[in-house]
């Protein structure tokens, strides 16, 4: 079978942080730092889905590969899709990893865990999970909940139930963080795109949950820390502090 592709959605029209994916970190642009630490994964071949062209010029002109879509597709699902269809019409890599284009300290060894849940037949969507620490993080609404149980505890995967921005599940017991890299089998990437959105994702904000409602199975891999994203100017400057720091 045909290695995986590694899809990185990008626009500039970030609400929050405009420009984004071109933002210097350490002397380069935001987006080339993800496509080096997907690179370093040895999953499969690395894309940029560029919603502009200045997106696609500054990754092409690093040696890099990126596609241009269509910039006013819905999500970053869509993209990703959109650009799979252009580069693998005959759909020869069976699985498509979605990797946000804002996590520039990604550890590679994350990106191959989002797989492990595709070990399973029956699991349609494998995804990332790690401890929420503390009850800041458990109450703070743009950190995405996921209800889920490993057992035995030991376990390395798990099935998601429910995503939530509310503090999911109640109780006593570990609560999860839900790390929004997405390793998809191509034909429920192909049929989630053609579904209309669904009641609980409007209301959570959470597209994650039109899978849900549709009947699709989604798999967690647990990794030890969620990796660090880039919403804010705020977390762009601690980005730039991290990175620098390592010489990256």
């Amino acid at each position: 079978m045909t290695a995986p592709l590694i899809i990185i959605p990008a626009r500039m029209a970030s609400t929050r942080l405009p420009g984004k994916p071109l933002a210097d970190i350490a002397g380069r642009p935001m987006i080339l730092h993800v496509v080096d630490r997907a690179r370093h994964a040895g999953v499969g071949r690395v894309i940029v889905a560029a919603g502009d062209p200045e997106i696609a010029e500054i990754v092409t002109k690093a040696g890099a590969e990126a596609v241009l879509t269509e910039p006013g597709l819905p999500s970053g699902s869509d993209r990703v899709h959109a650009a799979a269809q252009q580069i693998d019409p005959a759909g020869e890599s069976r699985i498509v990893i979605n990797l946000q284009g804002d996590l520039p300290g990604l550890d590679p060894e994350t990106l191959r865990a989002a797989l492990r849940p595709l070990e399973d037949p029956a699991t349609d969507i494998g995804t990332l999970v790690a401890p929420i620490r503390d009850d800041t993080e458990a109450h703070t609404d743009s950190v995405v909940k996921v209800a889920c149980a490993f057992e035995p505890a030991t376990a390395q995967t798990a099935r998601a139930l429910y995503f939530s921005r509310q503090p999911i599940p109640w109780g006593d017991g570990p609560r999860w963080h839900h790390v929004g890299v997405y390793a998809w089998r191509r034909t429920a990437l192909a049929r989630f795109v053609s579904l209309p959105e669904a009641p609980l994702e409007k209301r959570e904000r959470l597209e994650q949950l039109r899978a849900l409602e549709a009947g699709m199975t989604i798999g967690c891999a647990r990794i030890a820390e969620a990796p660090f994203g880039v919403d804010t100017p705020q977390d762009l400057d601690r980005a730039r502090r991290m990175l620098e720091g390592q010489g990256s």
